[in-house]
């Protein structure tokens, strides 16, 4: 074999051995990449069924439902679409109805929202950015407000 050859077949392998890996990665990253998605997307079918994904939105009044053991049942808006949640375990302590709300986990068969986290606002001024502007996209009243006073903090 010719050097040229050589050089040709070694160039070869190392573009092959680089794209391997660079599948690998890709793979192992998309497997723990959580996206946001509103109430809203969920309702367009925009969510994955399968993957772990986070939800946004405003706890709606009135829908906090402590069931047996540890398991608690609620409704997460935006201000046109609903979406259920349940979620084993305890929640933080700033968690109440009517304050914005980020939960971790995967939309089950029956369009429940399974949830393995759920994280709550630190004061009553914040919102989080993922929710604020979810809801300003739905055009839910008094976000506004409270999306640039979390901003200004």
């Amino acid at each position: 074999m010719k050097a040229r050859h050589k050089r040709f077949v070694f160039l070869l392998a190392g573009m092959v051995g680089l794209g391997l890996a660079s599948w690998l990665v890709f793979r192992a990253l998309d497997s723990n990449l959580s996206y946001f998605f509103s109430p809203t997307d969920i309702a367009q079918h925009k969510a994955p069924k399968d993957h772990v994904f986070r939800l946004g939105g405003l706890v709606e009044e009135g829908t906090l439902q402590r069931g047996q053991e540890l398991t608690v049942r609620f409704v997460v808006t935006d201000g046109p679409h609903k979406v259920n949640v349940a979620y084993t375990g305890i929640l933080p302590d700033l968690f109440q109805e009517g304050q914005g709300v980020i939960a971790q986990g995967r939309l089950g068969a029956d369009n429940v929202f399974v949830a393995d986290e759920v994280l709550a606002k630190h004061d009553e001024n914040y919102m989080p950015p993922e929710v604020a502007d979810a809801l300003s996209e739905a055009h839910v009243e008094g976000v506004t407000e409270m999306a640039t006073k979390g901003a200004d903090k």
